[in-house]
Formats: C-alpha cells, sequence, structure tokens
C-alpha cells in the first residue's frame, strides 16, 4: 500500500473509529479511487450504506470486500445480514458459511448460524451450532457483551434440546432396561444422559495415587462385602455413641477442611475453617485415634471386622461427619482410587443428597454405601436439621492382595522422596 493511500486508510478509520461518519465515508471514497480492490474501503462504505438503509449498495460494496478479501470472517457475515435484511435466506446462509469457511472457530459466525437455524424453525440443528458456539468460549464471564442475549437463548435451546433427546432415548431404550440390574440399568441412563449432553463423563481423577486402569464406578453393590450386615446391625449403638460424642466431648467435632493461610483453598473458601461441615475421628491419615475410639468402643469394634484400606500415611480414615442445615459440600475427587468410600447414614433429614459421578443417592439411615471418590461427587443438607454419617475407607475389590502391597510400597516410597526434598 502506497504511503497516499495508507494515509488516507488511517484518516477514514480514525473518523469512523470516533463516530464521524460524514468526515469518514468520502476518505474512505478517495481510498477506493486510488485502489479499487482495497478491501477495508469496500467494507466500511458496505457497512456505511447498510447504516443508512441503502441495502443494494451495500450488497454490492460487501461483495467486492469479499471477493478482495476471501479469507476475512467479518466481511462474509456482514454481508449475510444484508443479505437477511433483503428476504434473501439462501444468501444470507451461504455467506455465513463462508465466514466460517475462513473460520471454523468464528463465534459470531457460529452464533449467526444457530441463529438463522433457530429462525427457521429447525431447532435440533441450531441446538448442534450452539453447542459448538458455546465450545469456543466455555466461561461465561468472557461472552463478549454483543453476542451475550443470543449466547444466553442458546444455552437455553441446548438444554431443552437434550432433555427432550433424553427423555426420547430413555423412552426407546425402556422396554430394554427390564432387563438389567439396576447397576447396568444407571449406566446405560447415563450412556442416554452423556449422548443428550445433559451430561459428561465422570473419570476417576486422584490427587495422591491414582491405579491406571481401574474402571471409575460410582457406586459398588453393598452385597459385595460381607461385613456390610455385621456394621448395618450395629447402627443403633453406633448413633448412640455419635450422641453421647457430641454432647459429651462437642470440641472433637472440628472443621473437615482446615487449610493453613497462605494455600489456595478454590472451592473449599465456604467451608475453610468452619464448623458447618465438621468431623469426629476414631482414624485418622492411618492412626487410631485412641481418645475418640475409647468413647466410642463399639463403633471401633465394628470397624475393626471391616477390611479397611491401610495406606501408610493416608488410610484408614473413620469419622463421624457432621453437616450443619443448609450446607453444601462442593464438587471434588479424591486421594486415591485404590480405596472405596463408605457412608453409614445415621441422622438423615429430609432434603439431603448425595451425588457421585452422574449418580445420584439419597442416605437412608443404616443402609451403607460404599462407592469410588475419586469420582467427582458431592453433598447436600438443604433441610434445617443437621445430617451425620460414619464415613471410612475399604480397599477397592478391583484389586488383587499384590496390588494392595504395591499401592502401600509406591505410597511410602513417595513419601520418602519428598522427607528428602
Amino acid at each position: 500500500m502506497s504511503e497516499p493511500v495508507q494515509a488516507l486508510v488511517q484518516a477514514a478509520a480514525a473518523a469512523a473509529n470516533q463516530g464521524r461518519w460524514a468526515e469518514a465515508e468520502p476518505l474512505w471514497r478517495k481510498v477506493l479511487a486510488v485502489d479499487p480492490r482495497n478491501a477495508q474501503a469496500l467494507y466500511s462504505l458496505g457497512v456505511h450504506a447498510f447504516k443508512r438503509g441503502q441495502l443494494a449498495e451495500a450488497q454490492g460494496m460487501l461483495q467486492a470486500a469479499q471477493a478482495s478479501a476471501p479469507r476475512e470472517p467479518a466481511v462474509a457475515l456482514s454481508l449475510s445480514v444484508v443479505l437477511r435484511e433483503m428476504g434473501d435466506t439462501a444468501g444470507e446462509q451461504r455467506s455465513i458459511d463462508a465466514s466460517l469457511a475462513a473460520d471454523p472457530y468464528f463465534l459470531p459466525g457460529l452464533v449467526a448460524k444457530a441463529a438463522c437455524l433457530h429462525r427457521l424453525g429447525k431447532l435440533r440443528a441450531a441446538a448442534d451450532v450452539y453447542r459448538n458456539a458455546l465450545k469456543v468460549v466455555p466461561n461465561e464471564a468472557h461472552w463478549p457483551p454483543p453476542l451475550r442475549a443470543q449466547l444466553l437463548e442458546g444455552r437455553a435451546l441446548v438444554e431443552k434440546v437434550g432433555r427432550e433427546m433424553e427423555a426420547f432415548l430413555a423412552e426407546r431404550l425402556g422396554t430394554r432396561v427390564a432387563a438389567l440390574t439396576p447397576a447396568e440399568a444407571e449406566r446405560w441412563r447415563e450412556a442416554g444422559a452423556i449422548m443428550s449432553g445433559q451430561s459428561g463423563p465422570y473419570p476417576s481423577v486422584c490427587s495422591r495415587l491414582q491405579v491406571p486402569r481401574l474402571p471409575a464406578i460410582p457406586f459398588f453393590d453393598r452385597a459385595g462385602f460381607d461385613w456390610v450386615p455385621e456394621v448395618e446391625s450395629r447402627t443403633e449403638a453406633i448413633i448412640a455413641e455419635m450422641r453421647a460424642a457430641m454432647t459429651e466431648d462437642a470440641t472433637g467435632f472440628r472443621p473437615y477442611i482446615a487449610y493453613e493461610a497462605g494455600v489456595p483453598v478454590n472451592q473449599w473458601q465456604e467451608l475453610n475453617h468452619s464448623k458447618r461441615w465438621s468431623s469426629y475421628f476414631l482414624w485418622q491419615h492411618g492412626k487410631p485415634v485412641a481418645e475418640h475410639q475409647a468413647r466410642c468402643p463399639e463403633t471401633t469394634r465394628a470397624l475393626e471386622a471391616v477390611d479397611m484400606a491401610d495406606i501408610g500415611g493416608l488410610c484408614p480414615n473413620a469419622m463421624f461427619s457432621a453437616l450443619a442445615p443448609h450446607t453444601h459440600i462442593p464438587p471434588h475427587h479424591g486421594e486415591t482410587n485404590a480405596r472405596l468410600v463408605v457412608h453409614l447414614p445415621l441422622v438423615v433429614p429430609d432434603n439431603c443428597l448425595y451425588r457421585v459421578g452422574h449418580e445420584r443417592r439419597r442416605w437412608k439411615v443404616g443402609e451403607l454405601l460404599v462407592f469410588d471418590d475419586s469420582i467427582e461427587h458431592e453433598a447436600r443438607n438443604d433441610s434445617d436439621e443437621l445430617r451425620v454419617v460414619l464415613i471410612f475407607d475399604v480397599w477397592n475389590p478391583l484389586l488383587s492382595m499384590a496390588e494392595r502391597d504395591m499401592v502401600r510400597a509406591l505410597s511410602a516410597a513417595s513419601a520418602e522422596f519428598q522427607l528428602k526434598a
């Protein structure tokens, strides 16, 4: 670009950026007089013509700009807006597609395509495109303000179509579900939720020790553990000891989340050092808490009959876990999938819910839940009363005895390495 043309372009762009359209337009025309294929001048004059309502002129300028700059998505998208106003839906769609051919991740183009399909009543196709648009900017805080309303509308449509698809899949699979076990049925309900976009897959994610190639099973069947009936039969005695500890040793219930100053707390900000989620340990990080065990002999004996996981410095843990009214334990992952976590519900008011991965359960007093806490999980107490469960660790039954030794050895070696640092 010659210096005179460049100077004209700069002057025209400066005037346009400051809203001085009457001054900018003659400057752009001077640019064209010298450089008839100047894409910036053609584009700007096309936009000016559109603002004046001169659609035919806008179309001509923008088509010329597109011919000069075929890889510029904004030019093709602007042309699509003009064609939409002219009632040329087919041309509008071609121009939107041209913008996305230039840049498949061009967010305004994706939103425009979805909006066009939505307007034409092609709701499922529109939802597919909106879903792609939402993937380009997954964080709502980063949505461009001019597109925010359309993205909100698009997200609502994606959710609506997803719910419809999930219900449709469930209806189509309905007769076959009867032939499945409860665990198998839950798996295929989750498959339908993932296919319809109502859920994502929930992998095992461990903060300390990850055993590769173990399946991520949210809840395990209680019938697979021979100690379950014995523990459940002691529920009343365990409840009595828990209530006595709360009355006679209330200071023993301490905040479960207790990060030191200066440590990033992330999702635990609200619960850090708060007794809204408190615990009374009988074993902690593999060591018995003698004073608490002495206060709770029946509970201790019940747990000693369990195949608790013993991983030095990590397991076993066993505690009464008290969740205050209207308290939410946010989604998080556990330390290792080598162990499973068990809940014995002791005090369970209404409006309490537990989720592991896609699967949601309600606690029932005296009925154990066995789950893999390396899968994302969360708990809610939306009632006006306290919720209390006994929590303890057991070995993942998918590990052989030799693999348990490997878990202990790997954990010990990691701790040794850290001490030598």
